[in-house]
């Protein structure tokens, strides 16, 4: 039997009302973002290379699906930079510390994806400030931006000293980290480790927001050092295909292009040919097109394909 008291019909209708009411809007931020720093790799270097680190239980335990090492590897190839690795691992301190050093040592560039939020499980920045031997320290101005962004909540009112103290291990960082704000709206920066390592949120939209923000916060190729990207379908299966591939890659491998092959579940592929040298690549693709009954996609074509295999 409920112990509740019934609530009086006018009461019931003040709460409904209430509710009906409409609520304040979020209050739109502008904060200031970091000023550009001096190249982390030193004058005339720029990034080559790149790797990415996945850190997540959920992610390992199809839980949640990675659409961050696709968004990045994107952001790779459209800047210039040769992703050469992709990890996940798991939350865990041992395997982050390993990951963390070999990858800061190999690459110009390391970005890693999750695990600095609030919760027991998320021990990135913990992990990486004992990975490069610093300490950790709470950013007054990160605890700032996070009050302001939050104060129209009402529940931040409501948590209790434990949950307050949760919520500030947000801008608990590594103390000689680079804190980059790089994007007005949002109070989360990114911090970046020995000149190289970003680290970032997992969340999807927060990761692409500031990923693709932090652009003129690193020192990218020159237009002419980004590769040109140029596919063409073919309707012959990739058995059909293949002789004639093999025979071009061996022939243009010196010049460094790259030749892929992408069967279709229905009969026939696309061929991605891939190098800095744009007219060359555009003088092989009319090869390819003649070659195997072939027809060059158009950009728009391309964008199109891309999406439909990131879905």
């Amino acid at each position: 039997m409920s112990s509740s008291l019934p609530v009086p019909p006018s009461a019931a209708g003040a709460s409904q009302a209430e509710d009906k009411q409409p609520k304040p809007p979020a209050p739109v931020m502008n904060f200031p973002n970091s000023p550009i720093p001096k190249n982390p790799l030193g004058e005339g270097r720029y990034i080559k290379t790149a790797a990415a680190l996945i850190i997540g239980d959920e992610i390992l335990n199809g839980n949640t699906l990675d659409r961050n090492s696709n968004y990045f590897a994107r952001f790779c190839f459209e800047n210039g930079i040769e992703l050469q690795r992709i990890e996940v691992i798991a939350d865990d301190e041992l395997e982050i510390l390993e990951a963390s050093q070999r990858m800061v040592q190999k690459y110009d560039f390391v970005i890693t994806s999750g695990g600095i939020g609030p919760t027991h499980d998320d021990i990135t920045y913990a992990s990486l400030a004992k990975s490069f031997g610093q300490e950790l320290k709470y950013h007054d101005e990160t605890i700032a931006r996070m009050e302001e962004a939050s104060r129209h909540r009402t529940w931040i009112t409501q948590q209790s000293e434990e949950q307050r103290t949760a919520r500030k291990r947000m801008a608990l960082f590594p103390e000689a980290g680079e804190v980059l704000f790089v994007a007005s709206d949002i109070w989360v920066p990114v911090v970046r480790l020995e000149g190289k390592l970003c680290i970032l949120p997992g969340i999807p939209s927060l990761f692409q927001k500031l990923l693709d923000n932090l652009k003129p916060f690193l020192p990218l190729p020159t237009q002419d050092a980004r590769p040109f990207r140029l596919q063409v379908f073919t309707p012959l299966p990739e058995s059909s295909i293949a002789p004639f591939l093999t025979a071009l890659q061996k022939r243009v491998k010196p010049e460094n292009i790259r030749i892929g092959s992408y069967p279709l579940l229905q009969p026939g592929a696309h061929i991605a040919l891939i190098g800095l040298d744009r007219e060359r690549v555009k003088e092989l693709g009319l090869e390819v097109e003649k070659e195997l009954q072939g027809r060059m996609l158009s950009a728009e074509e391309t964008e199109t394909m891309i999406k439909i295999k990131r879905q």
